[in-house]
């Protein structure tokens, strides 16, 4: 459940950088920057939850990888495909 959270918040993430990307750009050009700089934000963000579970969730690094490329490639992709779709139009 936790994973699946994070992922949500991660969406939530990506809409915000896009809205501020569209406030600030007033074009699709904007949100396409927003949504290119949320995806080094997010890898940071996913590092630091790898970072809690191995230090307060007791679990390993071995544990946690596979957990970080879920959360971090999920709102990434949806990141990229905002890119690509943008750019088509």
């Amino acid at each position: 459940m936790h994973v699946v959270l994070v992922i949500l918040g991660g969406i939530v993430l990506l809409a915000l950088f896009a809205l501020f990307g569209w406030l600030w750009g007033a074009s699709s050009a904007g949100v396409a920057l927003a949504a290119k700089a949320f995806v080094p934000a997010w890898l940071v963000i996913a590092c630091v939850n790898l970072w809690v579970g191995v230090t307060h969730a007791g679990y390993s690094v071995r544990e946690e990888l596979p957990i970080l490329l879920i959360v971090f490639v999920v709102p990434a992709a949806i990141a990229a495909g905002t890119v690509w779709w943008l750019s088509r139009a």
